[in-house]
């Protein structure tokens, strides 16, 4: 499901997304969009889809395993300082 669909900006920074558009995403009346600009352009998607997206990315990484290896890092340079 990818298509190009394009749209204005109005005078007031206000788009429209296409019905097509907000149809293929499931996108009700009401939804919460966030943009994400990077360098490469901008991806809207729902909080929802963020969310998948971002837990699809942090799948099978242990953020708190990295933590405590830095901190101890941390504190074994402090010991030796």
């Amino acid at each position: 499901m990818s298509g190009t669909h394009a749209f204005t900006v109005g005078d007031r920074g206000r788009v429209v997304l296409p019905s097509r558009l907000r149809q293929n995403r499931g996108w009700p009346e009401g939804t919460t969009l966030v943009a994400i600009e990077s360098a490469t352009g901008v991806v809207v998607a729902s909080r929802d889809e963020l969310e998948s997206i971002v837990a699809k990315q942090l799948a099978g990484i242990d953020l708190v395993a990295q933590l405590l290896e830095e901190r101890r890092a941390s504190a074994a340079r402090d010991d030796r300082a």
